[in-house]
């Protein structure tokens, strides 16, 4: 996964790895699409400048790079990619928009052979969005998504010096009242021909609605 880099000091700070990201707050985060359910957080909290959270779609593909690109250490990808992902992975991911400018955004998609599970492929927040809690806001608001209705497990990837990361994915964990555990998924010396640190696979379940064979 990808995470965004940021303050370890912040709830939900940037991270970094193959897709999140980060910040915890003091705004109001408004969401035209999440109705009651696993998330705790369907509309916004707080107030101050109003962040909406939406299905992105394909205009968003380059607002979305510039974004990755304005948060090391996230690894950056090409714009048609972000195209992909602002369109066909819409219904697993998300923007949040704060007076028509993106300041979040979270890629994810269902891993085809198990369309239970939720991956989540790169988290990216604004310097300006941090600290209100927008990233636990994000992803609280796929999983409230019709697309989601049967996920029981979240998985994503993470390196093992990205504090930040852990702890958004830990604190979802024990939102959701589910286990969270940890294994190799990419090694750094057998895929990543030590040029990268090894991404541990984090899997997080099963939770509500819990169906067997995932």
């Amino acid at each position: 996964m990808e995470t965004l880099a940021g303050n370890p000091g912040d709830k939900d700070g940037c991270v970094a790895g193959n897709g999140m990201v980060n910040s915890e707050a003091s705004e109001d985060i408004r969401s035209g699409e999440s109705k009651p359910g696993r998330g705790k957080s369907g509309k916004g909290r707080l107030a101050s400048a109003a962040i909406e959270l939406r299905a992105p779609s394909a205009i968003d593909g380059f607002s979305v790079f510039k974004l990755v690109g304005a948060c090391p250490p996230l690894d950056g990808n090409s714009v048609y990619c972000n195209l992909l992902q602002c369109s066909h992975f819409s219904g697993t991911s998300v923007a949040a928009v704060r007076e028509g400018e993106l300041v979040g955004f979270i890629s994810g998609y269902l891993v085809p052979d198990r369309p239970r599970t939720l991956f989540v492929w790169q988290v990216a927040v604004g310097e300006q969005a941090r600290g209100c809690g927008l990233a636990s806001a994000m992803l609280e608001n796929i999983l409230d998504r019709p697309a989601c209705e049967q996920v029981n497990h979240i998985e994503t990837s993470i390196t093992g010096n990205n504090r930040p990361s852990w702890s958004l994915f830990e604190r979802l964990a024990k939102t959701l009242g589910a286990e969270l555990n940890s294994s190799v998924l990419f090694d750094r010396q057998q895929h990543f021909n030590d040029e990268h640190d090894t991404e541990m696979l984090v899997r997080i379940g099963p939770f509500h609605p819990a169906v067997n064979g995932d």
